[in-house]
């Protein structure tokens, strides 16, 4: 699948985009981790293109590095990857997002709503997208440091389903909890909780990688997406 190419005000930053075969229906914005638009996540976005979806994927590590893709698999990555997500504004990575939001909505054969998903930091991000755009549902997966914007939960008007690792070793026991009774009581806010998962479980290939519950959250969010999006 082509990378296309998306404008703000501070430059042109590019998203790969994969297609639905019969050329039409609704699209989710994919939003990577801190490894930038790798293997696996052009592999997430042609799997969900395969089922019905365009996918886009936006380079949201382009202001420091454009077209960074790593791995988790070495220490020197790992750092890298680290020194990308220090550097990393999340202010600028909302607004990128709202722009890759505007222009796959405008996309020839976009004919349905648009959703998102990220993991890690994009999980982080999928959240801040259900809180200050009008995306029209969101999925996270892990997200890292909810708890510290969970003031922004009574902004959010669209569906939004929250996947937590419940030994997640970067959201502690407490950041969850505050996560949990933030949103409880918000008909809008669906969550489930994996007691046994750290985090990044549905990496494949990851040292954390759980085929049983990787396949379960996935399940979740194609039925959320099925019935949000049409």
């Amino acid at each position: 699948m082509p990378d296309v190419s998306i404008q703000t005000d501070d430059g042109s930053f590019s998203a790969y985009l994969a297609t639905p075969a019969n050329g039409a229906g609704p699209a989710i914005v994919v939003i990577q981790e801190i490894f930038g638009v790798n293997a696996n996540v052009r592999a997430i976005a042609d799997a969900y293109a395969a089922t019905g979806y365009f996918a886009i994927a936006p380079d949201l590590f382009w202001r420091q590095e454009p077209g960074i893709q790593i791995t988790d698999k070495t220490d020197a990555e790992w750092q890298k990857a680290f020194q990308l997500y220090q550097g990393f504004s999340e202010v600028k990575g909302v607004e990128d997002l709202a722009a890759t939001l505007a222009f796959i909505r405008k996309y020839p054969g976009v004919t349905g709503k648009v959703g998102c998903v990220g993991f890690c930091l994009g999980g982080k991000l999928a959240y801040l997208m259900a809180t200050r755009t009008d995306v029209d549902a969101s999925v996270s997966y892990y997200g890292v440091g909810i708890d510290k914007d969970i003031g922004e939960v009574s902004a959010i008007t669209k569906p939004l389903l929250l996947h937590i690792a419940g030994k997640d070793g970067f959201v502690p026991p407490e950041a969850q909890t505050a996560i949990k009774e933030a949103v409880a009581g918000n008909f809008l806010v669906e969550v489930h909780v994996y007691p046994e998962r750290d985090h990044a479980f549905t990496r494949i290939g990851g040292k954390h990688y759980d085929d049983a519950d990787a396949k379960l959250a996935h399940g979740r969010s194609a039925a959320f997406f099925k019935k949000h999006l049409g």
